[in-house]
């Protein structure tokens, strides 16, 4: 037995704390989707990493949820596929576009007698990097797409723990003719992979890298002020940071944590994690009932014990999509796994009063 227990004991210290690399192929293109929660959380702690770390987010808990939808560039305008098409410079051909909030449309639209909609960001993703190539937006109903004049790197690939790079972005926005005004965007980023573990969120627990991101940006607007004449006026924009944590194969970061820094001191604005389908128009505190999982890791058979009857079982693979569904009936369930590849899954059990979710392993 206590052999039994010192293998065990050295298995899970290895998943801890084994090193991953990632490679453009974890990281989403063009078709992909990806759904995310969304939580608050002033307290939660970003600081926290370091070598063969152990990061238990567990407690988190679903507010919202959203859907990312990384559309194909097949499916932009024509006069965008122009700038951003396979007709473009090869470092501005996108691989997808992607909603975005990235310039600040309110300030914009509180300057300048425009509406402005629909602002999406275009990424290209290649072997070696993952870079900010541009912007469109529509303007009082016109199509606006601007590339940017200095090409911002957010990932430098692979990324492995230790690794750092640094970047610049620089973007004119000039919104002629629709309006004799331009937007100046400057953006820096120093990055940093600062950590390796493993990470626990509701979704599962994964062998992780963690990376920090250091944004500073400085903008400006020109545009004929009434009393002032033309002029530029610098916006001001905080420095913010983001705390992500990825792993392999699962597009988006397990988890990522926003915080803007004023005098020193970091306030958290955003937290979103991966998941699946929480079901939220059923009511959360309806969403967990009580239930067990044995053995985990599993090889074969998955065991499954509930204190109420269940209806179904469905497993979900880590990108999301479900591999295995089974009627039930009873409180003592095996599900058999012979047929699934080795990796994480989720197990979502629905009874008449909620659902069940847990994470296992997959030998």
């Amino acid at each position: 037995m206590k052999t039994l227990l010192l293998v065990v004991s050295i298995s899970i210290y290895t998943y801890a704390s084994s090193q991953i690399t990632l490679t453009k192929d974890d990281f989403a293109t063009g078709g992909d989707t990806v759904r995310m929660s969304q939580t608050t959380d002033p307290t939660i702690d970003f600081a926290s990493t370091g070598a063969a770390y152990t990061w238990d987010f567990s407690g988190l808990t679903v507010n919202s949820q959203l859907v990312k939808d990384f559309r194909s560039m097949s499916g932009a305008p024509t006069f965008v596929q122009f700038l951003f098409g396979p007709f473009a410079p090869s470092k501005y051909q996108a691989s997808y576009y992607i909603e975005s909030t990235a310039l600040p449309i309110a300030q914009l639209t509180s300057f300048l007698p425009v509406t402005i909609d629909n602002l999406f960001a275009f990424t290209r993703r290649s072997a070696d990097s993952l870079t900010s190539v541009g912007y469109s937006m529509v303007v009082s109903g016109n199509d606006v797409p601007f590339q940017s004049d200095t090409i911002e790197t957010r990932y430098d690939f692979p990324l492995a723990f230790g690794n750092t790079h640094f970047s610049r972005g620089y973007t004119l926005v000039d919104f002629n003719p629709i309006l004799d005004a331009k937007w100046n965007q400057h953006r820096t980023r120093t990055t940093e992979v600062d950590g390796y573990g493993s990470i626990t969120t509701p979704f599962g627990t994964f062998n992780a890298l963690r990376i920090r991101h250091d944004i500073t940006e400085s903008d400006s607007l020109y545009y004929t002020f009434p009393f002032i004449g033309a002029t530029w006026i610098p916006i001001p924009i905080p420095a913010s940071h983001e705390y992500e944590w990825w792993t392999n194969g699962q597009k988006e970061p397990i988890l990522r944590i926003t915080t803007n820094e004023l005098l020193g001191n970091e306030t958290v604005t955003a937290i979103e994690y991966r998941d699946i389908d929480r079901h939220l128009d059923a009511g959360i505190n309806e969403l967990e009932i009580a239930m067990d999982i044995y053995p985990n890791p599993a090889q074969n058979e998955l065991f499954i014990a509930t204190l109420q009857p269940m209806k179904s079982i469905e497993v979900i693979n880590s990108s999301g999509e479900r591999v295995l569904s089974v009627e039930a009936n009873g409180t003592k369930e095996t599900i058999q796994l012979s047929g699934l590849a080795s990796g994480a899954y989720q197990v979502i059990v629905k009874s008449e009063s909620g659902l069940g979710i847990k994470s296992f392993i997959k030998r």
